[in-house]
């Protein structure tokens, strides 16, 4: 969506798999960031690894000066080894209370903020500010999803300082419906923008741990967004669910108006309009 966003609008680059480059205002922040090349290896713990598919749109040389990074959790197709390598250690990370004491701990990057369900961090520049809020998340069904590293969803809340936010949005983290769901939804009731972490990643032995098409059409349903932003799709050999299967659904529900298609490299504008 081209032109010169408003003042209260959100500027949206898709970078690829969960990364967002996400701008308002003077602000700008980096969701999960995964610049692993095609043909490398995330690691995704307990000696499993997944090979990327896709290059991602940007490098880590390209991104402009980030105010924080917001990470839904430490697995290796968020947060990877040129991440680590190449992001400054005095950045701002705002995650999960596990990520931030291996962030601080293991990898010397001091300002890495572990918020706990529905704790928030105000990040502020120029008389702008976003609160990021903790949200729940269930990475894999109950029980088996502790042998993942937890994860957090986030509700991100712009506006100007000491003002009532005027856009809202959500990004899910690497979740399942669960009944944290059925919670956001009651506590947050008008939603504009919900990015769903989807692709069906699955497992050896069909452990399903992130959304597939029809989980992320149910999450739409109790959540009921405004417009909707799926990403996390086709990008890593673990991922079964292509988006095509979301797609689908929307339709058979009757909310495909609402969903967004933002290519590898696209930008979106959101704001006004809802």
């Amino acid at each position: 969506m081209p032109g010169i966003p408003s003042a209260d609008q959100v500027d949206i680059t898709f970078i690829g798999n969960a990364t967002l480059l996400v701008r308002y205002g003077p602000l700008t922040l980096l969701t999960d960031p995964n610049f692993l090349h095609r043909g490398e290896r995330a690691y995704l713990g307990n000696g499993l690894s997944s090979r990327r598919l896709h290059d991602p749109a940007m490098e880590l040389s390209d991104l402009p000066s980030l105010d924080a990074v917001v990470l839904s959790h430490l697995h290796g197709d968020h947060w990877d080894r040129r991440a680590r390598r190449g992001l400054r250690r005095d950045l701002p990370i705002l995650t999960t209370p596990h990520a931030s004491r291996r962030l601080q701990g293991l990898h010397g990057f001091s300002r890495a903020v572990g918020l706990r369900t529905w704790q928030s961090q105000t990040v502020v520049r120029e008389g702008r500010r976003v609160r990021v809020t903790a949200l729940p998340g269930r990475h894999g069904p109950k029980g088996a999803h502790r042998l993942l590293p937890p994860v957090m969803g986030s509700m991100w809340e712009f506006g100007a300082v000491e003002s009532e936010p005027v856009q809202r949005l959500y990004v899910t983290g690497d979740t399942l419906m669960f009944p944290g769901i059925r919670e956001i939804a009651r506590r947050y009731p008008d939603v504009g923008l919900a990015v769903l972490h989807l692709g069906g990643t699955t497992l050896p032995g069909g452990l399903l741990v992130t959304m597939n098409g029809r989980q992320g059409a149910e999450l739409v349903r109790t959540l009921q967004p405004r417009t909707v932003l799926p990403v996390h799709y086709e990008e890593y050999g673990v991922m079964r669910s292509p988006l095509s299967d979301f797609l689908a659904e929307a339709v058979r529900e009757g909310f495909a108006d609402r969903v967004v298609r933002c290519e590898r490299g696209e930008r979106f504008t959101w704001g006004d309009t809802g």
